[in-house]
């Protein structure tokens, strides 16, 4: 490492390192025990992934959300430890460790080492970008041997979680507060979306959960909530011959305790949004032929639709922001989700 190109630091020891010197330091490839020949940066909602040639670094951002609190540096230690602890149940090999990112002696930065810890540090195995599913739904080159064994990979992990001990009228109560929770944000007027579509899929959504109350009854009785991934989407599939599944939701517990139907079609509604519909239905046929687990049409839609509002959710808080993203860019992403949610309501319904 050349360390006389390393940024130096005005703090005092003791003190937090600067974000911005951190930043800079980790995007030079001199930062790095063995030097790549470049690194990647890439933003993130909650991180920084510093990308080299054969391994990721991913860096928390000092945040606070209602659902996270990422501010103190104790705080994102043991987030970066939780993670690394529940990415290895679906990619066992990918996420290596944590490790500290250190003021030496000299108020000089380094990854690893002697020194104070000013913060800490997910690595990972760099996968290969051209077998990711997102990128390879986009080139037309997913097969279907491959979803296969992506679902059976799934159907193993699902198998061997143990069943949450949440209640039918708990699992129901979670589920009918989160479609609340996201009729509340698409219909501020914070965001300037027409209501009636987010008020009409919160009734039908709310609806159906009651009418149906048995068929979510029986799911929590024959076992099937567990402690899932949270947030099953193409970006986070690496189909190598041995599927790798990775970035689950480590921050909340609560988002990751589900129904794997409800996961699994989480996963076939993003495929379907990248115009791949085929793809979601050989993951939800294979899934079937390898657990045993039917799980109804009907249901499968009802979670499709909730997902895909979550969705649009999450698009229109890009809003709230700081000014870099294109307005129109998250509204007409809130509004395709809607379309979509809509679209598998009316299924449900059928």
């Amino acid at each position: 490492m050349d360390k006389s190109r390393t940024p130096h630091l005005t703090t005092q020891p003791g003190q937090a390192a600067a974000l911005e010197a951190k930043i800079e330091f980790l995007g030079r490839p001199g930062a790095y025990p063995v030097t790549p020949s470049r690194v990647e940066v890439v933003e993130t909602h909650m991180s920084w992934v510093f990308l080299t040639d054969v391994h990721a670094y991913k860096l928390k951002k000092p945040v606070r959300y209602a659902y996270l609190d990422f501010s103190t540096i104790e705080a994102r230690r043991l987030n970066c430890e939780e993670e690394v602890r529940l990415n290895r149940r679906l990619a066992a090999d990918v996420y290596l460790g944590v490790i500290p990112l250190v003021l030496g002696a000299e108020g000089r930065l380094c990854v690893g080492g002697p020194g104070e810890a000013v913060d800490w540090l997910v690595q990972m195995r760099r996968l290969p970008a051209e077998r990711m599913l997102d990128h390879l739904i986009r080139s037309g080159a997913v097969k279907q041997a491959e979803i296969s064994l992506l679902a059976r990979r799934l159907a193993r992990f699902y198998a061997q979680a143990a069943p949450d001990p949440v209640t039918p009228q708990a699992y129901r109560q979670s589920l009918a507060e989160r479609i609340e929770a996201n009729l509340l944000e698409l219909a501020s007027p914070e965001f300037g979306l027409d209501r009636d579509m987010p008020e009409r899929l919160a009734r039908s959504q709310l609806g159906f959960l009651e009418s149906h109350a048995e068929l979510f009854d029986s799911r929590v009785r024959q076992g099937r909530v567990v402690e899932g991934h949270g947030d099953l989407r193409p970006e986070h599939v690496c189909l190598l011959p041995e599927p790798v599944v990775i970035d689950c939701l480590e921050f909340n517990r609560e988002f990751r305790i589900l129904d794997p139907a409800d996961e699994l079609s989480y996963l076939a509604l993003e495929c379907e949004r990248l115009h791949a519909p085929e793809v979601g239905r050989w993951l939800l046929e294979s899934y079937t032929e390898a657990s045993g687990d039917a799980p109804p049409v009907a249901l499968l839609h009802f979670y499709q639709s909730c997902r895909a509002v979550l969705r649009a959710k999450l698009a229109i808080w890009h809003l709230r922001d700081d000014g870099r993203h294109p307005l129109n860019k998250w509204v007409a992403t809130a509004r395709e989700y809607l379309e979509l949610a809509l679209r598998h309501d009316d299924l449900a319904g059928s």
